[in-house]
């Protein structure tokens, strides 16, 4: 999949990022955060060497080696979801290419790695993009009744700019695959981007539906057997790049009401918007998508949280939650892939969000929006809970805490100041910090202050709306090693950014500025996984 920075992908996932580790797991005291560089292309193995120093998330999922980008959705097989992800086995040699690798999860929170499902150049069609898993309980392909069958972009004869889609199958749920031919299923018309199948069920007409990137378009396509694919409709919106990973469902509001949801990965910054997630809801009749507003929500505010994809919440014995869905994304962004001191000292560049739950609530002017929460998985990997309870701060009061991998929860109240919030991974002397919290009308992350891989300076700090009027705002922050997510108000808005701080700074503390407030039931948890 191309960045929507118009940087070929192939470029991008060849080659490696070496010598950032040395600035990056510095020991001394110095307050100013270097810089990292850029990744080499193409060049040798780096050298890990900083003996016990590791980047390596703590309750994130982590590519086993090498590199990993888009999150393909995973399926529901034989009691336990299987999650597919673009994976290149050859990135430290400067091969470029992805194949899918698999791993396997019960509760979304701990994986088991499954090793390559569908391999890269086995046929004249090269190495493989983003697609989608279906299981064809019905048999309309032919291959039997469960069979697994991928649909995926492919380019034949390498380069960017003949996208089609071809179909691989499993017979043995999901763990290997045999190409159907060499032939696309769904051949390119005749455009540049043509890529990124999703495709879903329409069980009320009995057919499939695929929604495919087509620049500032998402084209929809119809079939009874998975092999031949129809036109039928497209919904088209510009201003935010190229429209890429398409997403489509349906789902259960609070108050009720049936809504279908439209999301794309897309590029904002250039209107000052995210570079995430965007996202409709509206009404889908098998053909065409109607949105509610022309203008997308957000489902992540962050800098990082790109490709993402949404699956089907099911309960243990295999049941789907018509109110609710999963949600995961790469933490990532294509302006700077291949910078990660993670490469130096862990031998990887891969690392997702972690997995939310989304529903979708009605806001008080009645419009729906899409809210947010980590999995429920992770309260079952607690390992140490530390409750500070209420804390009344003026001003900066650091905890008696240190950590580089755990989660904070807090009530802010007041009755007047201008900012408060959170600094995680804070410096022995305070000089290096990430920010989050809220000032004024809007909350924000900032990692200006702390080592992360956008040398442009321009991305660093990341907001989203707030009343300052209500007085008390609710933060619950997931922090990991490279990574920090802040859920406001119950999920209403995320924030998801990477971040690379040394690897000493491990201090927390909680500010305010303009005046007084009270964090209650402050808590802080970390994880085993």
């Amino acid at each position: 999949m191309p960045g929507t920075s118009g940087i070929s992908r192939r470029s991008l996932i060849a080659g490696s990022a070496a010598g950032t580790a040395a600035a990056l797991l510095s020991t001394g005291t110095a307050e100013a955060a270097p810089k990292p560089r850029p990744g080499a292309k193409g060049g040798k193995r780096p050298n890990f060497a900083v003996s016990g120093a590791s980047y390596r998330a703590g309750y994130h999922f982590t590519v086993p080696d090498q590199w990993k980008n888009d999150p393909q959705r995973p399926v529901w097989i034989d009691g336990e979801y299987h999650y597919y992800y673009l994976y290149n086995a050859d990135y430290f040699t400067g091969v470029v290419g992805t194949a899918w690798r698999l791993a396997t999860t019960k509760d979304l929170v701990s994986f088991t790695d499954r090793g390559v499902a569908v391999p890269k150049d086995t046929t004249v069609n090269g190495d493989l993009w983003s697609g989608s898993v279906v299981v064809d309980t019905g048999n309309t392909a032919g291959f039997g009744a469960g069979a697994v069958v991928v649909i995926v972009t492919m380019s034949p004869g390498g380069g960017t700019d003949h996208q089609e889609q071809f179909l691989y199958y499993s017979t043995d749920g999901g763990l290997t695959f045999t190409n159907y031919g060499t032939d696309p299923v769904l051949p390119n018309p005749g455009v540049a981007d043509f890529r990124d199948p999703k495709v879903i069920r329409d069980e009320d007409r009995g057919r499939w539906v695929m929604a495919l990137a087509e620049n500032d378009k998402v084209g929809f396509y119809h079939s009874d057997d998975l092999k031949s694919w129809t036109y039928a409709n497209g919904f088209v919106h510009d201003g935010i790049g190229v429209l890429e990973c398409p997403d489509l469902f349906r789902i259960t509001a609070d108050d009720g009401t049936v809504k279908w949801v439209l999301g794309v990965s897309a590029n904002g910054k250039s209107s000052g918007l995210p570079n995430t997630y965007a996202y409709w809801t509206g009404s889908f009749d098998g053909s065409a998508f109607t949105a509610d507003a022309s203008d997308p929500q957000w489902l992540d505010h962050g800098w990082d949280w790109y490709a993402a994809v949404t699956f089907e919440k099911r309960d243990a014995s295999g049941a789907v939650d018509a109110a609710a869905r999963y949600a995961l994304g790469w933490v990532n962004n294509w302006d700077y892939a291949d910078t990660t001191p993670t490469i130096d000292c862990d031998g990887f560049n891969g690392t997702d969000s972690v997995v939310r739950e989304i529903a979708l609530t009605k806001a008080s002017d009645g419009t729906y929006y899409l809210a947010s929460r980590p999995v429920a998985g992770l309260d079952a990997h607690v390992s140490r809970t530390v409750n500070l309870g209420d804390v009344t701060v003026d001003g900066t009061k650091v905890l008696d805490y240190t950590g580089v991998s755990y989660e904070v929860t807090t009530e802010i109240t007041w009755s007047q100041l201008t900012g408060a919030g959170v600094q995680l991974r804070r410096s022995p002397s305070g000089g290096r910090h990430i920010d989050a919290g809220i000032y004024g009308n809007y909350a924000f992350l900032n990692r200006r202050n702390t080592v992360n891989a956008d040398t442009s300076g321009n991305w660093q700090e990341s907001h989203t709306p707030f009343d300052p009027s209500a007085g008390t705002v609710k933060l619950r922050i997931l922090v990991d090693r490279t990574s920090v997510e802040m859920f406001v108000d119950d999920g209403r808005y995320v924030h998801t950014s990477q971040v690379f701080p040394y690897l000493l700074d491990t201090g927390l503390a909680l500010f305010t500025i303009g005046g007084s407030a009270v964090f209650r039931n402050t808590v802080i948890r970390e994880f085993s996984v």
